[in-house]
């Protein structure tokens, strides 16, 4: 960074699902703090992430992440110059929480208030700890509720060349896991277990799609599974549960590579990045990286800890899209269903008209006493 270059300090929050998190990023690339409260322990309970508690689990952690990711960063409100937070795409329930949240400040320490979209966050994983990566590459999402092959043109600007028709990958690994008796959540399990197992020992089916060449499919294969543990207890075959997971993990691994080579063959791409939960798989993070590395280009993944949801991605979005000037107001909602693409809105605003909304606000909150005291007392610890 050049001494003439101003220093862009941004707080991040991410709620969308089970991970309650906060984090401090400057520059978009250096993450001072990075906080997060995994629910995972809690919905391991009912096998699968149970909307509701993971609200009211957001509400009560929220105010703890935030304030020790500014601890760790050992900053301040004050010091910020932005709040970045995900809107969408999510549950409707834990994004409200982020979202109310960043509003708060937003308005009780007048900062800029920033609307990050989640897969965007993802992708965006990969500039934290790749100083060299930057657009154009070519990046595949995947996780459980997302999976997107995605052109990265430029900083904030994307164009998608395939998603998932049915189930998300990671959404098939719950599943699946579930099947065989391995639990929630399914990704970190059948990648264990899949170790003691033959992938070339069941041969499961690996979806095309005739009018989306890089679009994805596992709902069959996710049947195929279903089908064969229900014919092996029909017949009184034994299920070797290794087998199973390790073959049905092939599968998945095959189709993401074979549509990773076709796009960068096609596009003729020098860089490939891989982001989302299931990124940090470590079969489909190997397989990609030989793929790469036939192919001659250059292969780029976030740790283990910035593939699942965190904050800090969400910081390094927020910072791009802030030095282009984008802003959202007050009003920002979550937005569950939002699509890649669509994160442009009403509530993303130049600047110069989002701060005289905001002024407007302000003048007709300020005849609210109860309201704005209530904003301030709030946060008074953190400032």
């Amino acid at each position: 960074m050049s001494d003439t270059e101003q220093t862009i300090k941004i707080l991040a929050i991410e709620s969308s699902c089970d991970e309650t998190a906060a984090a401090v990023v400057v520059n978009g690339r250096d993450m001072r703090s990075n906080v997060i409260s995994s629910q995972i322990a809690l919905h391991t309970l009912y096998g699968g992430v149970v909307p509701e508690i993971a609200s009211r689990k957001h509400i009560e952690k929220i105010n703890q992440v935030i304030a020790q990711a500014l601890s760790d960063a050992d900053m301040t409100l004050q010091d910020m110059d932005a709040i970045g937070v995900t809107y969408g795409p999510g549950l409707v329930g834990a994004l409200l929480v982020g979202v109310a949240e960043a509003k708060a400040i937003s308005y009780a320490a007048n900062i800029p208030l920033v609307g990050v979209h989640h897969i965007e966050g993802h992708i965006s994983a990969n500039y934290i700890e790749n100083p060299d990566l930057k657009p154009p590459f070519l990046c595949l999402v995947v996780s459980g509720g997302h999976t997107h092959l995605v052109k990265v043109t430029d900083y904030g600007t994307y164009e998608i060349l395939g998603r998932t028709r049915d189930d998300a990958a990671g959404e098939a690994f719950d599943k699946v896991a579930r099947a065989i008796g391995l639990g929630y959540p399914g990704g970190p399990k059948i990648e264990k277990v899949s170790h003691e197992g033959d992938p070339k020992a069941i041969s499961f089916p690996r979806a095309k799609i005739a009018d989306g060449v890089y679009d994805f499919s596992f709902s069959g294969l996710k049947s195929a599974v279903l089908n064969y543990l229900n014919g092996c207890r029909m017949k009184n075959l034994p299920i070797n549960q290794a087998d199973v997971a390790a073959s049905f993990q092939q599968s998945v691994t095959d189709v993401l590579v074979d549509h990773a080579r076709h796009a960068i063959r096609e596009y003729h791409m020098d860089s490939f990045a891989i982001a989302g939960g299931v990124a940090s798989n470590g079969v489909i993070r190997a397989a990609m990286e030989q793929m790469c590395r036939e192919e001659g280009v250059k292969f780029y993944h976030p740790s283990p800890i910035l593939c699942t949801d965190n904050a800090a991605m969400i910081g390094a979005a927020a910072y791009y899209d802030f030095i282009a000037g984008k802003r959202a107001g007050l009003d920002l909602n979550a937005v569950p269903n939002l699509k890649l693409g669509e994160k442009r809105n009403r509530n993303s605003l130049p600047a110069k008209k989002l701060n005289y909304q905001m002024k407007e606000k302000r003048k007709k909150i300020k005849k609210l006493p109860i309201r704005k005291e209530m904003f301030h007392s709030r946060w008074a610890v953190l400032s």
